[in-house]
This record gives C-alpha cells, sequence and structure tokens, in this order.
C-alpha cells in the first residue's frame, strides 16, 4: 500500500475497539492491538481451557511456525534466524550473554542507549570488569559513526552495541553506518529495535548486525509480554548460544556434553506462552498488511505536525533532536513536571507517558531537564486526535 486515503484509515479505526474509547498516543509505550491480533489471543486461551494447554499448541503448531515467517519478512530475514523471546530486553539480553566477557573487555555503545541496556552493561562492568565507552554524538543529536570508527580502531572492543531509536526521544541513530563500521572490523554487532518495529522498515541485511531484538506491544501492534530476537548466519555459524541455553535451544546430548540447535532456537526457552506467541504473529502478518512503509510515512507525519504545534505554544519545549525523527514527540512544559500533565491528559481520555532523567540520563543532562512528556502517534490516529492532544497541553500550560 503507497497512497493513504481516509478510507484507509477509517478501516484501521475500525479494527481497533480502543479507538472509540481513547485518543492513544502512546503507542511507543504499548500500541492499541486491531481485532485479528485480539482474536489470535483470545481464541487461543479458549482452546486452552478447552482441551489442554500442551494439546492446543499441538493443534496450532502450523501457525505457530507460519508466525517465524512472518516475523522474518518483518527485518529481511529467513525464519531459521528468528527466536520467539519474552520481550526486546531479553533478547538482547539472551544475545549479551553470547559472549565470554573477561575483565579489560570493551563494549562500545552509545550515550542514547535504552537504560537497561545501559544498566546491564554497568553490570557487566561491576562483576566482570568490562569497560565500557560511549561514542559521540553528532551536533544535530545521534551516534557519530566516525567516533565509533576511531573507538574501534583504537580499543578494538568486543562487541559494539547500539539503540536504533531510544526510549526517551523521536531521535533515529545511524545504526547502518554504524554496522559498516563493524563489518569492516569484523566486530560483531547488537541492534536494538525496541522502538524501530513496526515503525521503520528494516534490512538486516543493509544493518550488517549480528543481532537485532524487537517487540511487539509497540509499533507492531502486538501483545505485551512476547517479543523476538534475530540472529545472523554469522553468529550462529560462530556457535554462538546463550549463557543459560534452555533445553529447547539444546539438546543434552551425553551425561557431560550438550549439543545446541542449528538455528536461532537456541536463543529460545522451552515454555511458551502461546496465545501470545499467535498474538505476535497476527501483529506481524497485520503490519505487513498495512506495509511498514505506509506506517512510517502516516504515522512521522502525524508526529511531525505534533512536534510543529507543540512548539508555538509558550512555556512548551520540544525536545527531539537528531537529522531524523520517527513517531516518539517529546515536550517539556515550564515549572511542570511530566506527571501532572500526563494525569491531567489521562483525565480527558488522551493517552501519553512520562520519561524520566533515569531513563536516559546523558540525553537529559544535556538538554538540563529532570522530566519529558511522551506522545507517539501511529498510523491509525488521526490529525483530529493530534489536534485534541496540542489544545489540551496548551489549556493545561496555560498557553
Amino acid at each position: 500500500m503507497t497512497t493513504l486515503t481516509t478510507d484507509n484509515v477509517a478501516a484501521w479505526r475500525a479494527d481497533t475497539p480502543g479507538c472509540a474509547h481513547r485518543n492513544h498516543l502512546n503507542n511507543a509505550g504499548a500500541a492499541l492491538m486491531p481485532r485479528p491480533v485480539i482474536d489470535a489471543i483470545t481464541d487461543h486461551v479458549r482452546l486452552e481451557s478447552e482441551i489442554g494447554g500442551y494439546e492446543a499448541a499441538d493443534l496450532r503448531a502450523d501457525e505457530v511456525w507460519r508466525g517465524y515467517d512472518h516475523l522474518a519478512e518483518m527485518v529481511g530475514a529467513q525464519a531459521r534466524n528468528i527466536a520467539v523471546v519474552a520481550n526486546a530486553t531479553a533478547g538482547f539480553v539472551q544475545a549479551l550473554s553470547s559472549f565470554d566477557f573477561k575483565p579489560g573487555d570493551v563494549i562500545v555503545t552509545t550515550r542514547c542507549d535504552y537504560t537497561s541496556n545501559q544498566i546491564q552493561y554497568l553490570a557487566l562492568s561491576t562483576r566482570l570488569g568490562v569497560e565500557i565507552v560511549h561514542a559521540d554524538d553528532l551536533p544535530e543529536g545521534g551516534v557519530d559513526p566516525d567516533s565509533v570508527r576511531a573507538i574501534v580502531r583504537d580499543r578494538q572492543p568486543r562487541l559494539v552495541a547500539v539503540s536504533w531509536i531510544p526510549t526517551n526521544s523521536g531521535l533515529v541513530q545511524d545504526v547502518e553506518s554504524v554496522g559498516l563500521v563493524c563489518e569492516e572490523a569484523g566486530v560483531p554487532y547488537i541492534v536494538d529495535a525496541c522502538q524501530a518495529v513496526g515503525q521503520i522498515s528494516i534490512d538486516v541485511t543493509r544493518l550488517r548486525c549480528d543481532y537485532l531484538s524487537a517487540t511487539a506491544r509497540k509499533f507492531m501492534r502486538g501483545p505485551r509480554g512476547i517479543g523476538f530476537l534475530y540472529a545472523s548466519d554469522r553468529a550462529l555459524e560462530r556457535g554462538d548460544h546463550p549463557l543459560f541455553v534452555d533445553m529447547r535451544g539444546a539438546r543434552w546430548v551425553i551425561a557431560r556434553a550438550y549439543e545446541v540447535a542449528h538455528t536461532a532456537r537456541r536463543y529460545e526457552d522451552w515454555e511458551f506462552p502461546y496465545a501470545l506467541v499467535l498474538g505476535q504473529a497476527a501483529a506481524a502478518r497485520y503490519a505487513l498488511d498495512v506495509g511498514v512503509e505506509a506506517a512510517r510515512s502516516r504515522g512521522w507525519g502525524l508526529a511531525g505536525r505534533l512536534r510543529a504545534a507543540l512548539g508555538t505554544i509558550p512555556g512548551i519545549r520540544v525536545l527531539d533532536r537528531g537529522k531524523t525523527r520517527c513517531a516518539i514527540v517529546t515536550m517539556t512544559a515550564d515549572g511542570r513536571h511530566a506527571d501532572t500533565i500526563v494525569k491531567a491528559l489521562k483525565e480527558r481520555r488522551i493517552n501519553t507517558v512520562s520519561s524520566l532523567r533515569e531513563f536516559g540520563i546523558y540525553d537529559f543532562d544535556a538538554k538540563g531537564i529532570e522530566t519529558a512528556v511522551r506522545l507517539s502517534p501511529h498510523y491509525y490516529n488521526t490529525e483530529a486526535e493530534v489536534d485534541e492532544a496540542v489544545g489540551a497541553v496548551r489549556e493545561l500550560t496555560g498557553g
């Protein structure tokens, strides 16, 4: 789908029961699920209640496996390279644990990596003596690939890891250029695509990444509590596997030896929430039917409208930086904690969320702020909903 019409938007909204009750501008938190996703989840829960959990999984095995094809198509990969995991962070940790870090090893990352990732790096530093090096930002914001290149040349890192889109900003980082640096140097590369999947077309071949972690609940419009991990053929052929590999990811072949799965299944756990697995598959199929480029074009257009209008309100500061900005909009209001604005908007049935300094210390300190309001439209939102949110912010802040 390349040309969007009001009929497209009306159809998407008709598929989305939540649109009747809320102006949902928190898609970067968890998007409203469309009916095919809801039906996939509830139908399977009902089936489990009628015939049993293991038996229901067996009956739906073909649908489960088709889901791998849908997820692979979302990122330009093959089904063998996809693992279903609990969430994007869980997938990221599984990938990170594939590396046998030792004291003095260097991990290169950015100043805008996701807060959980930053904490995990610090934990590796504290427990194993790993050194964490943050690449410089470009003047306009976002990681500077030349800074990564210089660090890679001088420090010979064990790993480079980058969050494509941080949780606390509309910034889109240049992960493709970083991937080129890593490929040229032969350094393993992990991309956190938690906020990217569903709003940016992804081709892992172009990214040149060893791993890419993603979630269902955000711009892919799936359920909470499920995600997926891409593992490249290069990583699989190296024999990479998680530190605590599960019986689904490996076979215990003799008393003192195990054999890992040949595919990315080595990153999976035996116990699956199959209703959510099927919900994620349905969300991927729905996203592909909509067209990720169509979703990006509309969502980013609505975000641009939102930024421009918020920027005209006295006392409001729009915070997003970077050459490329996505469907996440952040703002702060003079003298107001973000929580008070988010609460007041929720009372008007407008869903937004607070972003706090602890979610992105480097970014927030550079901007001189403690809190921000995050608004994130998606393709099924309307111009009227964006304008309603702007009007509410204007009223609440006396603008």
